[in-house]
This record gives C-alpha cells, sequence and structure tokens, in this order.
C-alpha cells in the first residue's frame, strides 16, 4: 500500500556532532494507530536497540507498519524497514526493506560503505547492484533520526517557511527529503496534549496529493523531538497516524495535559 511508505518517509526523516547529547537511545520503541477518518485500519512501531554487524557494535531501527481489521482483509499489508547504523556517526551500515502488500513482494539489502572512497559513499544493493553517492548518504531511517539530533534542537531559531533538505537513499535511488517548517501546536493524543513542532514535507503532486502541502507531521517539542503524529490529505480523505505508546525514551514525555 503507496500510504503506508508514505508514512515511512514522513515519520520515518553530514554526520552529527559527536559531543551532542542525542536526543534517543536504545531501549526507544513508539507505538502508532493509523486512522482513515473515524476508523483505523492499522497499526505501527517505531523501535531501536543494540545489535552488532560485521563484528562490530551499532545501533539497529526498526520500523513496521501492518494494515488490521476490515483492511487487513482488503489489503494485507506488512511492510518492514530495518537500519544498522553507527552509534557515533548514525551513518548507515546496513538496510534492509521487507514489503508484504497482497500479493507483491519486495525484499532488498544495501550495505553502505562510508570509508572506502574519501569523496563519496559506495552503495550496494541487491537489486540494482552498486552505486556512487554522496558523502554522508543517508537511509531512511537514519534520516529521521539525524533529523532529530542535528535539526530539532534548533527549532527555537527556525522561522515559519525555512527549509531543510536531506539527500537520502530509497527504494534504491537518491531521494531528498524537503522539509517546511511551519510552526508550534498542541496535539491531543491517546497519551495526553502534546506541544509540537510541525512540519510539511514537500510532495509531489499526482496520483495521491493536491498539492505539494498535503503532507503535515509533528515532533514533540521537548528533548526527544518524539514524532507524534503524521497527517495526509489526499484527494479520496484524510489519513493519519497517532502516538499511542511509548517506552525506553531517554528523557521524560513533555504532556501538558493528560486526556
Amino acid at each position: 500500500m503507496r500510504l503506508l511508505r508514505i508514512l515511512v518517509l514522513a515519520t520515518l526523516l553530514p554526520a552529527v556532532s559527536y559531543g551532542q547529547e542525542s536526543a534517543f537511545q536504545p531501549g526507544e520503541k513508539i507505538n502508532y494507530a493509523i486512522h482513515y477518518g473515524l476508523v483505523q485500519g492499522g497499526i505501527a512501531a517505531l523501535e531501536l536497540k543494540v545489535d552488532t554487524f560485521r563484528g562490530k557494535e551499532v545501533w539497529h531501527s526498526v520500523f513496521w507498519g501492518k494494515t488490521t481489521g476490515v483492511a487487513d482483509k482488503i489489503f494485507r499489508v506488512k511492510d518492514v524497514y530495518e537500519s544498522y547504523f553507527e552509534p557515533d556517526s548514525q551513518l548507515p551500515v546496513f538496510t534492509i526493506r521487507n514489503i508484504q502488500e497482497g500479493r507483491y513482494r519486495k525484499y532488498n539489502e544495501v550495505i553502505f560503505d562510508h570509508y572506502a572512497r574519501t569523496d563519496s559513499a559506495v552503495l550496494t544493493s541487491d537489486l540494482s547492484g552498486v552505486h556512487i553517492a554522496e558523502k554522508g548518504i543517508r537511509d531512511i531511517l537514519t534520516c529521521f533520526y539525524y533529523f532529530r539530533n542535528h535539526d530539532l534542537p534548533n527549532f527555537s531559531n527556525f522561522k515559519r517557511g525555512d527549509m531543510i533538505t536531506i539527500m537520502t537513499w530509497f527504494t534504491d535511488e537518491l531521494y531528498p527529503i524537503r522539509l517546511r517548517y511551519l510552526g508550534m501546536d498542541d496535539v491531543r493524543t491517546k497519551v495526553g496534549k502534546i506541544r509540537c513542532i510541525k512540519f510539511n514535507p514537500v510532495t509531489e503532486t499526482g496520483r495521491l496529493f493536491k498539492s505539494e502541502n498535503d503532507v503535515s507531521f509533528w515532533f514533540s517539542a521537548d528533548k526527544n523531538f518524539l514524532p507524534v503524529k503524521v497527517r495526509f490529505d489526499i484527494f479520496v480523505g484524510a489519513f493519519a497516524a497517532e502516538i499511542t505508546g511509548y517506552e525506553g525514551l531517554k528523557y521524560p514525555l513533555d504532556i501538558k495535559k493528560k486526556e
């Protein structure tokens, strides 16, 4: 289901300064409910843990989303994205994309080499072979962690309309993530009311979206910069993913009011 892949892009966003305090830690897990209008049609989760890759300790992020209820009977979607990355630089070293949507299947592994060349990175994909990309290239999940650590701590300096661009490697091609700052907002969720930083990832118009402003998402305006909500306004209605639970946060979540 294309909307679930877009959810990865929206929720899921050069190296971080090594001395900077991280907004997250292994053990962090966030649960989401996916709604179409008032009807829940799926669930998703994002988790971070410690792992190893080729004998070295890495952090391992897993994002999965699947349909539930009536939506599952119709679409039968279960998509999983995984990223193994260096704890200090937060550069990806190995990624997995495992897509199951109805009868459609797509599985791909990509290895990232950031050090064989001084001026670029070498990416080796199971499906499309070897690619040369810019230094500091990220996959879609490490892009998300980079954004939380590198850009969001400076949100007090943002002006409405400011644009942030991060180059990623997604679905075996270069994919620039462009994020426009929209201001501050209070978001009511199942875990309480949360003060959030709001962004609009610029989207391509066409099959799903009427304008490039039809996707919005919210990060908590505390030290976690937690992804709280994503909303899509598409031709056939509104589609949203919202936090329903969390554990293992590095800092207490700043909840303004229990609902």
